[in-house]
């Protein structure tokens, strides 16, 4: 399974979101590869200072990230879309409604995954926390539908 994380930038959260899931899958042996994008991506920024040092915290190294903006080609060849707010996900649903949702949304939760952009450590390493729960959720959610 294909899953692609999008958010504005992708400096922040759809990083963190695609290397938490990425960890998730292959430490309960999940079938399935995560990677993000960005809806206003400038190509080739790095991941943010606070968000590589937030995913330390569960022994990820972000530091090679490089971001990317959305493409068609990206949304058709993955098998879930998952986005970090509404906004995200209308701009990007008009490609792939049907496997199109917030991550909160496709994990069963209210609310919406806010932007730790410009924020310290701590704030960043709140919204890691909340992907992780989503994820831990949606890890399940994924075995149950797609086995």
């Amino acid at each position: 399974m294909k899953i692609l994380f999008v958010c504005t930038g992708n400096t922040c959260r759809s990083p963190m979101a695609a290397a938490l899931m990425n960890k998730i899958a292959s430490e309960n042996d999940i079938d399935a590869v995560s990677q993000s994008a960005g809806i206003f991506a400038e190509p080739g920024q790095p991941a943010s200072e606070n968000a590589v040092i937030a995913m330390e915290d569960y022994g990820i190294d972000l530091s090679g990230h490089i971001s990317r903006q959305i493409t068609d080609e990206l949304v058709t060849d993955a098998d879930l879309v998952l986005t970090m707010t509404e906004g995200h996900k209308m701009l990007t649903a008009g490609l792939a409604p049907e496997k199109t949702f917030t991550i909160c949304e496709f994990a069963g939760y209210d609310g919406e995954i806010s932007d730790p952009f410009g924020g310290d450590v701590d704030e960043y390493k709140s919204v890691a926390r909340e992907i992780y729960d989503c994820l831990t959720d949606i890890a399940e959610k994924i075995v149950d539908i797609f086995g």
